[in-house]
């Protein structure tokens, strides 16, 4: 893709006309699991239902950002965090109790240490891409970023990777620390550590602190140099992109022209 002259800022990272000039993680990893869905939102013609669990993920890395952009997104979201009693819903009720988690944890804390929210651009295989990291730490080398799960153990079973894997793999935890990692070098002129600060929604909450054997990244790098022509094609018109025909907005989309075999219904 061309060169842009695009400028970033926090105000406008996440809106439409920033992804139509960008690819970043997160549009890469929806677009590997639905093209037309994906482009549709980069465009402005469908928008994603309201998730919960996005709100609470938001919820969580708001604590840790500052108490004033804590309070501000409570006030915000006061609806949806809070009932017409004035309590909170048990959503926000686990997520503080994952707050308090990691913040009663003196080595959480410490690798959570650094500025916050910062903003790269950069290139990867002649596409720009944009990221904003949880916390980035200038003068110890490392970024982290924090994650909820439902178990530190639990298996998932990934086609990507042919295996039972982490919910690390599985939600492309290391290809993200990988675009990270190289977006920061070509920024900083040298490779940061990355962590996952990671915390569960159990009853009471599990945490831990994750590394990455850099020799992970090798198959990232080969992985999305793979898949990015495609994304890359569709995006700017040069293809139809691809439809999974699964997703709430192939689902709304759908135009049937004939029957399928009922293998279809468990591809």
């Amino acid at each position: 893709m061309q060169q842009t002259t695009f400028q970033l800022n926090s105000e406008n990272y996440h809106s439409n006309e920033a992804n139509q000039h960008y690819m970043s993680v997160s549009q890469f990893k929806s677009a590997m699991e639905c093209e037309a869905k994906t482009l549709a939102e980069v465009k402005g013609e469908f928008t994603r239902p309201p998730s919960t669990a996005l709100m609470v993920g938001s919820y969580l890395h708001a604590a840790f950002e500052s108490d004033e952009v804590f309070a501000d997104f409570k006030e915000q979201n006061h609806q949806s965090i809070y009932n017409n009693r004035g309590n909170k819903y048990k959503d926000y009720e686990k997520a503080d109790d994952m707050i308090e988690t990691i913040k009663n944890d003196e080595f959480c804390m410490f690798a959570l240490q650094g500025e916050k929210e910062v903003i790269y651009t950069g290139e990867l295989f002649g596409v720009e891409w944009k990221i904003k990291i949880d916390n980035i730490n200038h003068d110890r080398g490392f970024f982290s970023d924090l994650k909820s799960t439902q178990e530190l153990r639990k298996r998932y079973w990934s086609e990507k990777y042919n295996t039972w894997v982490s919910f690390v793999q599985a939600f492309d935890y290391v290809l993200q620390m990988w675009v990270y990692r190289e977006i920061i070098f070509q920024n900083t002129g040298r490779y940061y550590d990355p962590y996952i600060v990671a915390v569960t929604k159990e009853t009471p909450p599990d945490k831990a602190v994750l590394h990455f054997d850099t020799t992970r990244f090798d198959f990232e790098k080969e992985y999305v140099q793979t898949m990015l022509p495609s994304i890359i094609e569709a995006k700017l018109g040069y293809k139809t992109p691809h439809r999974c025909d699964k997703c709430e907005y192939c689902r709304a989309t759908k135009k049937l022209e004939g029957t399928f075999e009922i293998e279809y219904l468990l591809d």
